[in-house]
């Protein structure tokens, strides 16, 4: 028993230095635009921050959400975050786990590549949609009276390029259409359709879509035409994205590795095996099924062997 588990820890470890090794190689050569879409996040921190100093409060607009959901209030409104925190960090885990499981369809470094690609530009529609109309924050923090509802001006611009994170970004109010919860939990899920593999998940991921929806209307976050907004913007960005972006390689399909191995690796036959791992492809390939054998001699494919069953018969 322990030679196993000792054995199957050995495998463990070679799989996921030999994941490591190819992912670090593609980060090498994509590493601008993922430091790009990494930058885009604390410049849209930044605008977020900054239409903060421009927000009036004021009377709650009428929105049809707030009818008929009633608030939660300040006590309950953890529960959105809450419901957000376990999406957010259930993608992050599932993006990494080509590292462990023999089943791989992305590399991690291609799909945060995509994944940034639409964050940013979605964020950069909602950027010009909620500088280009300042309305009242329906959040508790945001209403008239309360302290955090206006920024006092800032002393110095390092002051404003801090963001005060995270309560800045928690306790921010102008921010509104379009929900950035939103963003991020449409990205996730859409993402998860199309290169997730289990068919409940993807149900499950959709049905946290909604009732996160609900529940930022329910906190009073966001507005509904927000949320609304969101649903239909995101989508469609992710669509128009996703076309002009080159699809990702299949690593299931046993289709040619993203690197090249090398002439000793193509020589050995334990490095062979290991870059099958690597890919994914966790069957044997064709090529190596033994062929069957005719008078002695090994047959190419099926039409050879008919022609040599014929020989043989009209020889008899």
């Amino acid at each position: 028993m322990t030679l196993y588990i000792a054995r199957e820890a050995s495998k463990l470890w070679r799989k996921v230095f030999m994941e490591t090794s190819v992912e670090l190689q593609l980060l090498l050569e994509k590493w601008k635009l993922l430091l790009a879409g990494l930058v885009f996040q604390y410049i849209h921190g930044l605008a977020t921050r900054g239409v903060h100093y421009l927000h009036q409060p004021g009377p709650t607009l009428q929105d049809l959400g707030f009818m008929i959901l009633p608030e939660l209030g300040k006590e309950r409104g953890y529960i959105s975050e809450s419901v957000f925190t376990v999406i957010f960090l259930s993608f992050v885990l599932w993006t990494f786990h080509p590292f462990i499981y023999h089943s791989k369809r992305f590399y991690t470094v291609l799909l945060w590549r995509r994944v940034l690609a639409f964050l940013v530009a979605c964020q950069v529609l909602r950027i010009i949609t909620f500088f280009s109309t300042q309305l009242p924050g329906p959040n508790y923090h945001c209403r008239e009276g309360s302290e955090l509802a206006r920024l006092p001006r800032p002393d110095s611009v390092v002051e404003v390029l801090l963001i005060n994170f995270p309560r800045g970004i928690v306790y921010g109010c102008g921010d509104l259409i379009f929900s950035s919860h939103m963003i991020f939990t449409l990205v996730f899920v859409r993402t998860y359709q199309k290169y997730g593999s289990k068919r409940f998940v993807k149900l499950l991921a959709w049905l946290l879509a909604i009732i996160q929806s609900l529940l930022i209307i329910a906190s009073r976050k966001h507005y509904t035409v927000d949320v609304v907004v969101a649903w239909y913007t995101v989508n469609l960005v992710v669509f128009f994205v996703d076309n002009r972006l080159p699809e990702m390689p299949d690593r299931t399909g046993g289709s040619p590795p993203l690197l090249p191995l090398s002439v000793k690796e193509k020589d050995s036959r334990a490095k062979e095996e290991n870059h099958k791992l690597l890919n994914g492809n966790s069957g044997e390939n064709a090529d190596w099924r033994q062929r069957p054998q005719v008078n002695g001699k090994h047959a190419e494919d099926g039409n050879h062997v008919h022609s040599e069953a014929t020989l043989n018969g009209t020889r008899r």
